[in-house]
């Protein structure tokens, strides 16, 4: 069986958004040629209403579904900013095949509506939630309907992909990398040849291995979020792993922020419960930085003492249910006991090749990860 396109691929997810989108509107027509008040069902976002799916090791949505109606005061001026962006999207980006950002929808939609004194939109402020709505309303990414998340993050392997057309070799890009664009759907991986996805938290330890080859001398991908992961790369990595059947492996730094960057990777954010399915990937193990190897390797002059946030976050983890194995337990607790905390830079004390020569190696080759 031939393979579809890219470009046969997008139009087929474009018209499967097309039809979520005109079957809003077609509810929304019905209800009131029916002389009924028109509602838009939108899942619960709040706190309560979020789980830890245990069987598939990702946060989810609860059941709770909330009803925005037209002729509820409270609800009119959301509603009718929900039917606004849904057809501005529908007919402007989805349909034309056009991408933009949640800055240009904003000034694109915001006008005074005619005959009042009142705008559709005030701030951007009040636009990008109602993007978010319509991603658990109609189960779409917001890259499903073009509207594009920051951009953020850098790889380099030996990949090939088609982007828009163009042929990118991953592994002839020099010392730049390939820049992580916010939408990776509709990128084709035309070559793979990878043991394993190595993503880095930060951007230096990146720039160290990506300079000292460390990708082709161990056959792996190298993917940087330079913080907190962007949906670009968390769709990429999930992408990449889940498609290709490639182990993800992440490294931090050796605190609560950097941990729980990880935990995003793996298990999905609290804030887009509802595409943990396409952002998170459950396979992925943690490589460090741990407080074990601290002591391991004789970094203790090396850290940083940890701040009252910093214990904060550390007590926060400990609670949630996804940080409930003993390995990460008694992780957090020695950060708590220690009062201390490590960035990946503290690894270069021992020399700046000792990350790329003895620690990953190290590590990786004998499978010391955190789940």
């Amino acid at each position: 069986m031939k393979k579809k396109t890219t470009a046969a691929m997008r139009m087929k997810k474009d018209k499967e958004v097309i039809a979520k989108l005109q079957k809003l509107g077609k509810e929304i027509t019905t209800a009131i040629k029916k002389g009924k008040s028109p509602t838009i069902s939108i899942p619960v976002r709040t706190l309560s209403n979020i789980e830890f799916d245990e069987k598939h090791m990702k946060l989810r949505l609860g059941s709770s579904i909330s009803k925005r109606s037209f002729m509820n005061v409270a609800h009119a001026r959301k509603f009718m900013q929900t039917v606004l962006i849904a057809s501005w999207v529908c007919n402007e980006l989805v349909k034309e095949g056009i991408t933009t950002s949640l800055r240009d929808m904003y000034y694109a939609i915001k006008r005074t509506i005619p005959g009042t004194k009142e705008n559709t939109v005030e701030e951007q402020s009040e636009s990008d939630p109602i993007v978010v709505d319509l991603e658990t309303a109609l189960d779409v990414l917001r890259e499903e309907l073009h509207l594009n998340a920051d951009v953020r993050g850098r790889v380099v392997g030996n990949v090939v992909i088609k982007d828009r057309g163009d042929t990118v070799d991953w592994s002839k890009l020099g010392s730049g990398g390939w820049s992580i664009p916010s939408n990776v759907e509709n990128i084709e991986f035309k070559k793979v040849d990878a043991d394993y996805i190595l993503l880095i938290e930060k951007n230096a330890a990146f720039e160290r291995l990506h300079e000292d080859k460390f990708w082709k001398t161990h056959n792996c991908i190298l993917m940087t979020s330079q913080g907190q992961a962007a949906r670009g790369v968390r769709r990429l990595a999930n992408r990449l792993s889940t498609e290709h059947k490639i182990p993800l492996i992440v490294f931090t730094d050796g605190d609560a922020y950097g941990w729980y960057i990880y935990s995003v990777i793996k298990w999905g954010s609290m804030n887009l419960a509802h595409v943990s399915e396409k952002l998170g990937t459950p396979n992925a193990k943690f490589v460090g930085l741990t407080m074990t190897d601290i002591e391991r390797y004789d970094l203790e002059k090396y850290t940083i003492k940890a701040k009252d946030v910093d214990i904060k976050r550390a007590k926060e983890l400990m609670n949630y249910p996804w940080f409930q194995a003993p390995e990460w337990q008694k992780e957090i607790k020695l950060m708590i006991k220690k009062g201390y905390k490590a960035e990946l830079e503290a690894l270069s004390s021992k020399g700046l090749r000792f990350i790329t020569n003895t620690y990953l190696p190290e590590k990786i080759e004998n499978k010391e990860f955190l789940p």
